[in-house]
Formats: structure tokens, C-alpha cells, sequence
């Protein structure tokens, strides 16, 4: 295609977890590698590797795009470089960490709005989040954890996945993978 129109939306896949820990990022950097070796032009724009080795090894082949540096408040944040991945236009982009909230100064409040114009220039979209962060159930998890989750997306963004794969583990794996830092 060599015009800058987009063929079609891009579509949605979100990897949703019921805990930190449980391994979403990984399924979503191991899926993107499966794309890449089909011949699936695919880049990673944003990764939060929370220090997991394992995780951070999954990177390996993969097109890493570099972030934004923005200023606020007389310090450094690194947000996902909205204008460079759209300037790449990769058929295929993998975005960690769905519900975060971007730095004042970035085009966007809510990295969820990045991939919403990500998907309105046709770009595919392998994404990350927690159960909690689902805005609908923002006060009944509240209401369980005692925790009011800042971070959430609107159901409707949501709903606008053409899949959701879930990723759990039983509470006793889950801990022994936090022990061993995971």
C-alpha cells in the first residue's frame, strides 16, 4: 500500500490477566514473535519489562520502538512515541500496559486513547491489562480489595476487541512466581 490511507480499522487483541504476575506481557511478546517469524511486519511500542529476565529476553527479533521523552515538572518521563510508531506504520503493534495514564504533555491522558488512533490509522494491536483496571467493575473491586484502581478503561474500548485472551494462574503458582521475581 503506498498511499496513507488505511485499508480497514486496525483489530484489537487484548491480553487480560486477573493479577500482575501472571504472565500477560509474556504471552503478548511470545504471540508477536510467532508473527514476526509468519513475515508479519510487527514493532513492540511500548514494553514494561518490570525487571522479569524471562520477559525481557522475549524481546530478542523484535523491533523495539524507542519512547518519548517528556518534560514535567522538571523531570524525565518516557511515554510510547505516538508519531513515530504512526510514521513507521508497522502492519502490526504490540502496547504494554493498556489502562496507563500518560504524563501531562503527551497528545493523549490514557495510553488506551494511543491505540485508539493507532487503530484508526489500520494498525493491529496486541495489548496488556488487569481485570481491575475494567472501568465497570471499578467500585465492585474496590468494594472486594479495599483499593480504588485509578487506571481504568472504558468498557466500550474494550468491547471493541475482536479478541481477549485470558491469561490466570492458581494463587500458589502466582506466588512462587513473585518469589522468584518472575
Amino acid at each position: 500500500m503506498t498511499d496513507a490511507t488505511p485499508r480497514h480499522r486496525g483489530h484489537l487483541k487484548v491480553f487480560l490477566g486477573y493479577a500482575a504476575g501472571v504472565g500477560k506481557t509474556y504471552r503478548m511478546l511470545d504471540e508477536a514473535l510467532k508473527l514476526k517469524l509468519q513475515g508479519h511486519d510487527i514493532v513492540i511500542g511500548y514494553f514494561e519489562p518490570h525487571g522479569r529476565q524471562g520477559t525481557i529476553a522475549n524481546l530478542e527479533g523484535l523491533e523495539l520502538r524507542p519512547r518519548q521523552v517528556i518534560s514535567y515538572r522538571g523531570h524525565q518521563f518516557e511515554e510510547m512515541d505516538l508519531d513515530a510508531i504512526l510514521g513507521r506504520r508497522p502492519e502490526i503493534c504490540a502496547v504494554d500496559e493498556f489502562p496507563h495514564t500518560n504524563v501531562p504533555g503527551a497528545r493523549h491522558a490514557k495510553r488506551w486513547e494511543d491505540v485508539m488512533e493507532l487503530l484508526d490509522a489500520g494498525i493491529d494491536i496486541l495489548t496488556t491489562m488487569n481485570v481491575q483496571h475494567l472501568e465497570s467493575l471499578n467500585d465492585q473491586m474496590r468494594e472486594i480489595t479495599g483499593i480504588q484502581v485509578r487506571e481504568t478503561i472504558p468498557d466500550w474500548v474494550v468491547k471493541q476487541a475482536t479478541e481477549v485472551v485470558l491469561i490466570d494462574l492458581p494463587p500458589r503458582a502466582l506466588l512462587n512466581r513473585l518469589q522468584r521475581g518472575v
